[in-house]
Order: C-alpha cells, then structure tokens, then sequence
C-alpha cells in the first residue's frame, strides 16, 4: 500500500470523528490523524482522487500533500 497525506483543515475532535466516518464508510483503509497538525496519513488502495473526494465530504478544506515514504 502506498501512504498517503492530506491536509484537512480540523479544528476539534468533531472534525477529526468526521474524517473517521468518512473513511470507515469508503472502506480499505487504515489511517491516522493527527489533529494539531490538521493532517491525516492514510494507506490505502485507492487512488488520491477518491481519497480527497471522500475526504472533501466532511466539508472541511482538504488538500493532497503528497506521498508519505514509509
């Protein structure tokens, strides 16, 4: 799998459970948050693009920062 990491604008522990439901709901993928940083490292399958959709789904601003090396 190839880690990923975004950007999401998080302010609270609402933000972050958010972005949990999100992807729990997408499936496939194993994540941290780290909520200080407003940043959230996924390994997944799927591609970036579903990624940020699903993670633009909370309505928070979220960017692509790129690949994460293990």
């Amino acid at each position: 799998f190839q880690k990923h990491e975004f950007f999401v604008d998080m302010t609270c522990e609402g933000c972050s459970n958010a972005v949990t439901r999100v992807l729990q709901k997408l499936g496939g993928v194993s994540f941290d948050i780290d909520l200080p940083n407003k940043k959230v490292s996924i390994d997944s399958e799927h591609t970036v693009d579903t990624l940020l959709e699903t993670l633009k789904k909370t309505g928070k601003n979220t960017s692509y920062l790129g690949e994460k090396s293990a």
